[in-house]
Parts: C-alpha cells; structure tokens; sequence
C-alpha cells in the first residue's frame, strides 16, 4: 500500500499488517512468563507490542488496562514458599539486595516484604577487616563480598582502598570525586612522604617500571665509580645512556660520596603521584597561559610562544598537553562555560581516535584497499579496469551510477530504477558490465558508499575484483569525478534523475564518448575502445 507522508511529501511503503497465529500466542506466553515483562517479551520476538498487551490481558481479564504512565510490566504473583525461601536467605545475608539478587527477585518487591515484616538491618561493624580478611586467605573478590553481605562494587572499592564519605569517594592517591558539586580535586595523601624521609620498606619494594634505576643498578653504580670507571664506561655496564649516569651521581653524591641506598630513598620518596601540575598555582606562567586562551590562541601557540618571549627563564615553560591536561581537569567541575570558550573544538573532554587499523570495517565483506592494487592498474597500461560512483538527484532520491575505463575514458552509465541500494546497484552493474567482452572486466575502483556493501556478489558474479577508496580522497578515482563533472551539463544537481529512461543515459554517454580528448590525443574514447576491439 503506497501512502504518502505529509511532512516531506514523498511517498513510501507501508509494510502489511502482520496475522499473528496461534503458536505466536502459544510462544509469547512462554517468553513472558520467563522475562515477567510484555515489553521485554515484545522485544525479544519482534511482535506488535500491543497485539502483546491484549494477549497478557487474557491471563487477567480484571486487570486495569495500562494507561500512559503504566512501567509496561504486568504484577507477578509470588508463592508463600518463594518468600519463605526468601527470608531464609536474608537471615543469613543480612542484606535484602544480595538475598534479591540470590534468590533472582526484584529488589523492590523483597523490600516491601522485609519492611511489613519489620525487619531491620543489622549493624556489622568490622565487615572490612572481615573482608579483607577473606580476601588474604585467598577467596575470590565475589565469594568474600558474599559471606560478609556486602555489594560488589563496595568489595572493588574495599580491595583498592577507596573511602566513601557524605557522597564522596576518596582515593588512594589523594583524588577526591565530590558527586554533589561534580568535581574532581586533589588532596595530599597521608601516606606521601617528604623527600628525603624514609618511605617504609613495601614503598622501597614495590617494583617499577624498567625505565628507572632498581636498587641493584645503584648498587653497582658506587662499585664501579669506586673503582675509577668513566661515566661512559658505567653506562655501558649498565645499558643505560651516560646522562642517566651523570644526573644520578650528580644528584645524589654528597661529602661521603654517592651512597646508593639514600638515592633509592630519595627516588622512592619522588615517586607518589599525583603531583601539583604548574597551571595549579598562581604566577606568571599561569597568568600567561590563560591571557592566551582569552585571545583564542591553541595550547601549542601558548607552549611554543613561551620560548620567545621568556627565552631565559626556565620556569616559564609548559607543555601543550600539560594545558590540555588543565582544562579538561578543570571541565570535571564548575567550569564547562570557560573551557568552551577556551578551546576552538568548544569540547569539554578529550574525543578518543580510534586507530585506523583497528576501526570496525565499514562493509561485512571484507574490503580490498587500493593500496592494493596492481601497479598495471594504477600507470593504466593495461585496458580494462574501471572507476565508478554514483551522481544523486534533489534530496538523494534518485541515482545514476557511471562508469569510466581508466585507459581510454569510455563512459558507460547505469540506469537505476526505483532506489539506489546495494542490491538495486548490484545488480545493475552486473547487467552492465555483462556486455563487455572478459579480456574489459580487470577490476572495478569506487569509494566507500553504502551503496557498494554487496561487492562481493558483484566481483563473483562478474570475475572483477573491487578495490576501495581511501575515505574523503576522491582524487584516487580522478578520471571518475572528472566525468561525473561533465555529466551535471546533462543532469543538473537538484533534478529528478528517475525521469530520464535508459535510451536517454545510452544517448548522453554517446555524447561523451564522442567527444576527442587531449589526454588522448585529441581522439575519443569511442575510437580508443574500437581499437581495442578489433585488435583483441
């Protein structure tokens, strides 16, 4: 049934009304009793989610029917032996939510029950002590956090040290999310230590990353020293650039000479994060920075202004990222309005890139790239490898789809009835390409338009393999966009393209292939192709 729709005037299909049958109903009723949802269910199958109503209703005739603000759930009715079974499980949880979650009921419904039957929550003190007790000797997060009763986020939160507080979650190291005001800050951890000071054993342990010196390093760091060796020849023992040796001798050598153990403490002492970043405190390099973000300069212009006009002052320098770092920080909190007229994105946090080998495939079927592509195909030596694309009318209603041989610049143009879809495209280039002898099909080259999804029929109903474009380069399909521009002589953009018929596309590409070309030396695409022809 063809209807027409009274906001864009354009007419579509209505699809026909489904007839549901009896093991539809039959099959409905098994799903529903199972979810205990008629939206769920409805969703699950894909049937009319009010044919699904009216079938639920028939359970229960005395039902209200639901009106706008129903939850499109419809009450279930729990045994006495269910809540029975219930507050068993919570008198030895403790916990309604987890005897819920046990029992696979709805938390709502297993409140309701434990607050008629008067029941209130035990006050455990020592959960966490008894918690990470559990976890010492060796039970999993999930098996800990049930025997105390307690949620599993809490148990994560437990095992990774962090405080809850007045809607508050405070962090090991010093970060503070205030859920109330929507900011993040930082506060000094108690465990961070002054520099110089004796960080505690398991600080002095804790193993790090390759890139820093380890205890043995240093250690044999004054061995070597002791013994006379150049700063060159300890870097060499050590596989380590000599800066790395200068700066730790120079650092940490005092009136009894470098003593490795200090300098491990003293690194170990630097080594808590977070640190206050330099945009943090007040002075010049901040007031600097935010004078340029007022006059709309991007952090790289800040960062590499800097070294002019501070050439000799050390502490005036700032990374872009370190600025970049500042806003986005400070976009957490109150300050959203500012950062949006800071940066030119207008953006209040970082968009994540996506590598582009790693980005989701645009078609199921694998694509070719035409970084792949012969070289034969690419110098257009040999004959017979095509570009294509499609040229849309008003609105991208309507398409046409052309056809260039890279070699000589025939045109060849494909009448697309009704739409444009990857069927519809499919097969019309399929029919096209069939009236080519087999030594003309090389390969086909087009971009990547959804049009072209079923490029894989395509290729193995046509022995043509099809490679893709690079997104947003059209200059890879260049005699392709050339043609297609001298086609809008003939098909204006804006214009209905359904109402030229396939005698009027045959005629259009005479034209073209009529016409002598300087790239070919002032003959035409028709006579380069009868060439080819009779001499194959």
């Amino acid at each position: 049934m063809l209807s027409l729709s009274k906001e864009t005037g354009t007419s579509k299909l209505r699809s026909p009304r489904r007839r549901y049958s009896e093991a539809d109903r039959v099959q409905f009723l098994k799903v529903f009793d199972r979810t205990g949802s008629v939206r769920a269910a409805s969703a699950e199958l894909g049937f009319n989610l009010s044919k699904c109503y009216l079938w639920a209703r028939d359970l229960n005739p005395g039902a209200k029917p639901a009106g706008k603000a129903s939850s499109g759930k419809i009450q279930t009715k729990y045994t006495p032996a269910q809540k029975e079974a219930f507050f068993t499980v919570l008198d030895r949880a403790g916990s309604v939510s987890a005897a819920a979650r046990e029992m696979g009921l709805p938390v709502g419904t297993c409140f309701q029950w434990a607050y008629k039957a008067g029941f209130k929550r035990e006050q455990r003190v020592g959960r966490r002590e008894d918690f990470l007790r559990l976890r010492g000797s060796g039970q999993t997060r999930r098996e800990a956090a049930l025997a105390v009763g307690i949620h599993p986020r809490t148990a994560e939160d437990w095992d990774l040290g962090v405080r809850r507080s007045n809607n508050k979650r405070y962090y090991p190291d010093g970060r503070v999310i205030d859920y109330k005001q929507g900011a993040t800050t930082f506060i000094a951890p108690a465990a961070r230590v002054a520099p110089g000071e004796f960080p505690g054993l398991v600080q002095l342990q804790k193993p790090i990353s390759s890139r820093y010196l380890s205890l043995p390093e240093r250690e044999r760091i004054r061995d070597l020293s002791r013994d006379g060796a150049s700063l060159r020849s300890i870097a060499r023992a050590l596989g380590r650039p000599a800066s790395t040796i200068s700066r730790e001798i120079t650092r940490n050598t005092g009136p009894a000479g470098y003593q490795p153990y200090a300098a491990h403490r003293t690194a170990a002492s630097r080594r808590p994060r977070p640190k206050p970043s330099k945009l943090a405190l007040e002075g010049q390099l901040r007031d600097f920075v935010q004078q340029g973000l007022l006059v709309c300069w991007s952090p790289e212009q800040i960062s590499k202004r800097l070294l002019t006009e501070f050439p000799d002052s050390p502490e005036m320098r700032v990374a872009p990222e370190t600025i970049y770092q500042s806003l986005y920080f400070q976009a957490r909190g109150g300050l959203k309005r500012e950062v949006q007229a800071a940066l030119r994105s207008g953006r209040t946090r970082r968009r994540a890139r996506t590598d582009p080998a790693k980005r989701t495939s645009r078609f199921r079927d694998p694509m070719i790239n035409i970084s792949e592509r012969p070289p034969e195909v690419a110098d257009r030596a040999v004959p017979g490898h095509w570009e294509g694309d499609l040229i849309t009318g008003a609105l991208n209603q309507t398409a046409i789809a052309t056809l260039v041989e890279r070699t000589t610049r025939y045109v060849m143009l494909v009448h697309l009835e009704g739409d444009h879809t990857a069927e519809t495209v499919r097969d019309g280039l399929i029919k096209t390409m069939a009236t080519l002898p087999a030594h003309l099909r090389g390969s086909l080259t087009w971009d990547q338009g959804a049009e072209m999804a079923s490029h894989k029929a395509f290729s193995i109903a046509t022995d043509m393999d099809v490679y893709f474009c690079d997104p947003a380069s059209p200059w890879q399909r260049g005699s392709n966009e050339n043609t297609n521009g001298l086609l809008r002589q003939y098909f204006p953009k804006g214009t209905d393209l359904s109402v030229h018929s396939v005698e009027d596309l045959e005629h259009v590409a005479q034209q073209l292939n009529g016409r002598p070309r300087k790239t070919l030396g002032w003959e035409t695409p028709a006579e380069r192709m009868r060439d080819l022809l009779l001499t194959t």
